[in-house]
Formats: C-alpha cells, structure tokens, sequence
C-alpha cells in the first residue's frame, strides 16, 4: 500500500505526526507538500496527491488542512477522487465500507492528533466489502462525474 500525502501549512504539523504513524505501520507513502508551516494554497497541493490516486501511483491519499473543507473540494475536482472529509472513526470506517473512498481529509484545527491518527488507521485499514448496493451507488457517482464531464 502506498499513501499520497498533500497539506497545506496549517495542515504541515498533523501531516508529520501521520507521517510517524506510516513510517511506524511499515506502510510506504508520497509527500507531495508542503513543506513548511509557511502560508501556502491548498489547492496544488490536493491535486498533486489526488491525481497521484487516481492515476494508480499511490493507493490511497490523506490530505489535510486548517478545516478539511478547502482541500477535500478541491482533491474531489479530480476525476475518480472520492475524498471524504472525516472528524470521526465511524465517518472513516463507513466512506469506506459504504462509499469505498480513495482519499481521506482532515481537519487539523478541528481534530486532535490522537483522533486523527484513530481516524486515519480506520480509514486505511478498512475494506471495502463490494456489497451490490454500495457499488451500484459508487457506479452512480461516476456517471454524475462523466456526465458532467461532457
């Protein structure tokens, strides 16, 4: 498994604690920033690590900034993302089961490093079971996306 990683500074401290906890699991990752806590856009940031998923580079992807909102909207822009946005480990565990999300986003001034961590080990230990449902609704959101594509 290889993780996409993407921030932007008031994400950076969170990122290197979730970086600690890859390192620690075994599990390879990709930086793709930033690099600094210094003031930074979101937006390259997330289409780096989400282009990187949907291309198949990387597995999955964690991205994170001040709230989760910006960097979710803007890693979603990429075909074949589906990021969610998650402040808890029943949302982590459920985008996956029921949504089989590829990105995870998280808010670092809104969760606490013990919470994200919780939520980013459910999120990537998680599978998606393929219930029939599930992937008729997963297969719903594509067609909007191609539709919209057009």
């Amino acid at each position: 498994m290889s993780i996409a990683l993407g921030c932007d500074h008031g994400g950076y401290g969170l990122k290197q604690e979730i970086i600690k906890y890859l390192e620690a699991q075994g599990i390879a990752y990709k930086d793709f920033g930033c690099t600094s806590m210094e003031s930074c856009d979101y937006p390259e940031y997330a289409r780096a690590a989400a282009l990187s998923v949907a291309s198949g580079e990387c597995e999955k992807g964690i991205v994170i900034c001040t709230t989760g909102i910006g960097i979710s909207i803007t890693a979603n822009k990429v075909k074949g993302i589906r990021c969610a946005l998650c402040s808890d480990t029943v949302s982590a565990r459920l985008t996956r089961e029921h949504n089989d999300a590829n990105m995870l986003a998280l808010g670092a001034g809104i969760v606490g490093t013990n919470l994200a961590l919780g939520i980013v080990d459910i999120f990537l230990h998680t599978e998606f079971p393929g219930e029939e449902k599930h992937c008729r609704r997963i297969k719903g959101i594509a067609a909007v996306e191609d539709e919209l594509m057009k």
